[in-house]
């Protein structure tokens, strides 16, 4: 790919980019390139990642690489693509087979476990459970009320035949609830016993089940040999343990990035700029772009990314802010403090991140006692943040925020027109599993997340929306600006669900909550600064 455009001095941070011009125009040629390829419109509806490395070879020659994260059509290796770092689609391959051995022990779960026999037995034992409750509730019931009944004909004089008969009937009820509670258990035993065999049989796959996929992985994790740039080799499994101290995620090595690195490693190119773009429609739930440039996962390729880029000149991740010693006080008295947190601190110390706003203001409040940090903000939101300064205060807010007293606004420069002026977004959230951070729309596993919002103003193809949460969720805002079924505008600067920018452009401006001291209602107010 001849070209007269310079080329960049440090390659692409993969976290944090704006593509450069010769990879904005390689991945130009590829989608032109898929859209050829009639065969995989209908998987490609469903949405897939691709990525492009323009490098140069030892001759100096400019030219890209092209690939795509996971498999197409059942296959990880297709023409015009450069292969997986190991292929585990073929079929009389270990993995292929060893999937198909466990698949086999899941038919004889599923057959156990929905066989006639065994859900009958099942059934009538939930029912004779059902029966048993019943009879001994309604026995103590009975027995109850005669004790009741002797208790107050002792009250009276009674002979001593009278008394003998009435702690005969005592004992008698006492002697035939134990009978009752003795036979249902027999029958209980019994019906379990017809159980027991399938169960210990269906927890003993299960077990076999585990141990054959654990060790797959763990094999599986062993043959995936990345190459950094300083020449240096080493699995996965090795680089997960070394900085998390866990095995990698499922299909951790199959993404487009990766896949891009090994293969010009591999062929002594020297890489020069990256970048990954979705192509397709949205998985259900998520927030994907068609055509839009995305970073690379954190979950899976951020150790990996780490140890590839060893030995490269790589442009500093933006993400990562400047350290801060001290925040802005905007409001200050003897039970609470509010402070403006920065655009990339966070609220609270994390496994990345040491330093974040309650270590700070522990330091700016010295004699507090309580837990002050009284609410939180996603890292890369900027704004007003309350600080307790003793924990009756903080239990106070917090029963506040619990009650939805505690009313907040944010401001937020979304990326594209917003059509109508005001509404409310009720979308409901839960984390992403499969790409954490990432939250995403999820009608029967998600908590309820509601949004109200305003339009400010519209300019230049963006909207200034004034927002004001009913609920707390992590990112609702991103994501309720974000999603097709919400504004379908993600927010300025939006890393994970739009495009990154210097900042996230969301500012929380305005919080009114009831004083836990003084019981007067209080406003206070950060400017935006954007």
């Amino acid at each position: 790919m001849p070209d007269n455009t310079p080329l960049p001095e440090l390659f692409t941070c993969p976290f944090c980019y704006t593509p450069h011009p010769l990879a904005v125009r390689a991945a130009g040629e590829v989608q032109r390139h898929i859209e050829t390829i009639s065969e995989w419109a209908d998987e490609l509806a469903q949405g897939k990642m691709f990525g492009v490395l323009v490098a140069t070879d030892d001759r100096g020659r400019l030219g890209f690489l092209a690939a795509f994260s996971g498999n197409i059509a059942g296959r990880s290796v297709h023409n015009w693509f450069v292969p997986p770092i190991f292929d585990i689609t073929l079929p009389d391959g270990r993995f292929k087979t060893e999937e198909r051995a466990i698949s086999a022990i899941n038919s004889q779960i599923d057959n156990l476990t929905n066989s006639e026999h065994y859900r009958l037995t099942l059934s009538q034992l939930a029912d004779m459970k059902r029966q048993s409750e019943a009879e001994i509730s309604q026995t103590k019931a009975a027995a109850r009320q005669h004790k009741a009944e002797r208790a107050t004909l002792r009250l009276q004089p009674l002979t001593t035949d009278q008394a003998l008969e009435l702690e005969r009937q005592s004992q008698f009820e006492k002697a035939e609830l134990k009978r009752l509670e003795r036979r249902w258990e027999a029958k209980i035993a019994a019906c379990e016993a017809k159980a027991t065999n399938t169960t210990l049989q269906i927890e003993q796959l299960k077990e076999q089940r585990r141990q054959r996929s654990e060790s797959l992985q763990r094999w599986l994790f062993e043959q995936y040999l990345v190459r950094n740039a300083l020449g240096e080799s080493r699995t996965i499994g090795r680089i997960f343990a070394a900085e998390r101290g866990t095995m990698p995620p499922a299909a951790t090595g199959e993404c487009a990035a990766p896949k891009l690195l090994q293969y010009a490693f591999n062929h002594g190119f020297a890489p020069v700029a990256m970048a990954e773009f979705w192509w397709g429609g949205s998985p259900i739930g998520e927030v994907r772009r068609h055509g839009q440039f995305y970073p690379a996962c954190h979950s899976k390729c951020e150790p990996l990314l780490n140890f590839m880029l060893q030995g490269m000149a790589v442009e500093p991740n933006r993400l990562k802010k400047q350290e801060y010693t001290t925040l802005r006080i905007l409001y200050n008295d003897k039970w609470l403090a509010a402070v403006e947190k920065p655009s990339g601190l966070p609220t609270v110390p994390g496994k990345e991140h040491q330093v974040s706003a309650y270590s700070i203001v522990r330091q700016m409040f010295p004699d507090a006692s309580g837990p002050l940090v009284a609410h939180r903000l996603d890292m890369d939101t900027s704004g007003i943040l309350l600080i307790a300064k003793s924990k009756e205060v903080f239990v106070s807010l917090q029963r506040q925020f619990v009650a939805h007293k505690v009313t907040k606004r944010y401001v937020a420069l979304l990326d594209g027109i917003v059509a109508c002026d005001s509404g409310i977004i009720s979308l409901p959230l839960c984390p992403n599993l499969d790409d954490r951070p990432r939250q995403m729309v999820d009608f029967e596993h998600g908590k309820e997340a509601v949004t109200m919002f305003t339009v400010i103003g519209r300019r230049g193809g963006q909207t200034l929306v004034d927002f004001r949460p009913e609920t707390g969720r992590t990112h609702q805002l991103r994501v309720h600006a974000a999603h097709q079924s919400g504004l379908n505008c993600p927010i300025v600067g939006d890393n994970l669900y739009g495009r990154p920018a210097e900042r996230l452009m969301l500012h929380a401006t305005e919080i009114k909550f009831m004083h836990p001291q003084s019981g007067q209602m209080i406003t206070i107010v950060s400017e935006v600064p954007f």
